[in-house]
């Protein structure tokens, strides 16, 4: 592929979403730095002309550069010497070509040096990178933390931390320890204050910190002595030019070979409070999560659409029985559910990141001026949209990535078990997808209220509302049954009033509110763009159908003495 955007229509497709008129005049302020910066858009027409010509520059270099290192760099991998990370030298090359064309704080004021786009459009970047190298992704991307420092840090740092990264310099958020993975109140890694040298110092040890020898770090630290919970956490920001933390060892891994997953060691690390004490966890990391949460959807995206490139050349080169084996229909049908779960899954991505750029905008104005009554019902309103879509996006899409590259490897038979196929190396990529940020059964946990308190409902019947044409109409109207049966279901459980049920029956109902959702999503853009999204919605609404009955089936059919038999 010589364009990882041009090559993709559905890409700007999203981009040309008619919510992305409200996202642009709330980002650009009426579009007031035209008369500042001499590449700051005039108008909307503007703005997303200079989007796409980002993403076109971005396909460019990941289809020219990115895409052709994936293979050495997963090969190669970054290397450990005297406390440092060494990067592949085709990670290197990828670096500079990124930095060379200004791809870095993407999100960032004009001021700082940054391009000031919305969360969408460098959601797209995302998700193109990932699809040629997913382990890149992941050291480019996280330039995404810089928001985190941006909505909570002081002004004295952003002025110097921002332009760094605008620059070129890298980020990591060092959150996990050996005891706390997915519990974050055990964080145990010390911060003690300083007063001879008016800063704090970190001691401890981080695991499983992806970039882990960036050059700027978001750290979780526990800074009140004799706590035990997260109500004694706070963030940090620590500098790589200050000294004191080394890498003890980089972890051999599975997938993502590219990107160095770190043990790192803080010694009496300088480090600086980002925001206010004891909200490390309670505030800032729930921040910095959904917005890496919505990073992993779109690598996850990435993933898919890289299976789906690698399984259909794949299946029009290979010839059995003399004809190509996309003509097989057992080979037809795992090529249109990749598509179908992956245009599905993109269409959830985007609606989600454009929830966040809404309400993202509009907080950031609320730091300039007071809301009127009508942005903040707006705010208000995008803010729990997005709350509720982040976890679907990032859950659903990763199991999707995991699917979509096992059956690429189905498609390729004995040939995608061999090394010299990209999908083996899409195939160990995807799996790290559904456990980190994360894990899906997290997705679930911070899902489930949104189910119980009726909030998926509502959505779904408010988009029942939404105008669809006449080939899609038949498909709507199977979707309000399932949506039917999901609203069913969810008070069948609610009003058992057993938590132990409840527990057990959240992953079916979470999975059920997503396909509802999607479904949705995917007639929407059909009846937009019926050439690009057609055959998609038909073959999605059928595997969403079949999802919600088999769940319907198992919910409805539970009795509560089966609870004995899910009992360890």
């Amino acid at each position: 592929m010589d364009n990882f955007y041009t090559e993709i229509p559905e890409l700007r497709y999203h981009l040309n979403n008619p919510l992305m008129e409200r996202i642009c005049e709330l980002k650009e302020r009426n579009y007031r730095d035209k008369d500042e910066y001499d590449y700051a858009p005039q108008d909307y027409a503007d703005a997303i002309d200079s989007y796409d010509k980002v993403l076109e520059i971005t396909g460019e270099i990941t289809g020219e550069i990115i895409a052709p290192n994936a293979e050495g760099v997963d090969e190669e991998g970054p290397h450990c010497a005297n406390g440092r990370v060494e990067y592949a030298s085709g990670t290197k090359q990828n670096l500079d070509a990124m930095v060379k064309a200004g791809l870095n704080g993407m999100t960032m004021p004009r001021r700082f040096g940054g391009l000031n786009f919305p969360i969408t459009p460098y959601t797209m970047c995302a998700e193109i990178v990932a699809a040629a190298d997913a382990g890149f992704g992941n050291i480019w991307s996280l330039q995404d933390c810089i928001e985190t420092l941006y909505e909570f840090g002081n002004e004295d740092q952003h002025s110097r931390f921002i332009p760094r990264i605008c620059a070129g310099e890298t980020m990591s958020m060092d959150l996990t320890e050996p005891d706390a993975g997915s519990d974050l109140q055990s964080v145990m890694l010390k911060a003690t204050y300083d007063e001879a040298n008016q800063c704090w110092r970190l001691n401890g040890v981080k695991r499983f910190i992806t970039n882990g020898d960036a050059d700027l770090h978001l750290v979780l630290a526990r800074s009140e002595e004799g706590t035990r919970d997260g109500r004694g956490l706070s963030m940090f920001i620590y500098d790589k030019r200050d000294g004191g933390v080394n890498v003890r060892r980089i972890e051999n891994k599975l997938g993502i070979h590219g990107s160095p997953t770190c043990e790192l060691v803080y010694k009496n690390a300088r480090a600086e409070l980002c925001g206010d004490r004891k909200l490390g966890l309670i505030k800032y990391v729930m921040a910095l999560m959904n917005g890496a949460r919505l990073g992993i959807a779109a690598q996850s995206v990435g993933l898919s659409q890289a299976a789906y490139n690698e399984a259909l050349a794949y299946a029009k080169d290979r010839k059995q029985f003399g004809k190509a084996i996309i003509e097989f229909p057992a080979v037809a049908d795992m090529l249109s559910t990749i598509k179908a779960k992956l245009d599905a899954g993109r269409a959830l991505l985007y609606q989600t990141a454009r929830y966040v750029d809404i309400y993202k905008a509009l907080d950031d104005i609320a730091r300039e001026r007071k809301l009127t009554p009508e942005e903040r019902q707006e705010q208000k309103k995008y803010a729990k949209l997005a709350d509720s879509f982040t976890p679907l996006a990032k859950g659903m899409n990763s199991e999707y990535a995991n699917q979509n590259a096992y059956d690429c490897i189905q498609v390729h038979g004995g040939s995608g078990f061999m090394l010299e196929y990209a999908c083996q190396r899409i195939y160990r990529d995807a799996r790290i997808t559904s456990i980190y940020e994360g894990t899906t059964q997290l997705q679930v946990v911070a899902a489930i209220r949104y189910v119980t308190n009726g909030s998926y409902l509502a959505t779904l019947r408010d988009y029942e509302q939404t105008v669809c044409s006449d080939e899609m109409k038949p498909l709507l109207e199977r979707v309000k049954a399932m949506t039917d049966k999901f609203e069913a279901c969810t008070n069948l459980v609610k009003e058992a009033a057993d938590q132990e049920l409840h527990d057990l029956m959240a992953r079916r109902l979470y999975e059920m509110a997503a396909v509802c959702v999607m479904s949705h999503l995917i007639i929407q853009d059909a009846t937009r763009a019926p050439e690009l999204f057609a055959q998609s919605a038909k073959v999605y609404v059928n595997l969403a159908e079949a999802e919600v009955e088999k769940h319907n089936a198992f919910i409805t059919r539970f009795q509560a003495d089966d609870l004995a038999c899910y009992r360890k």
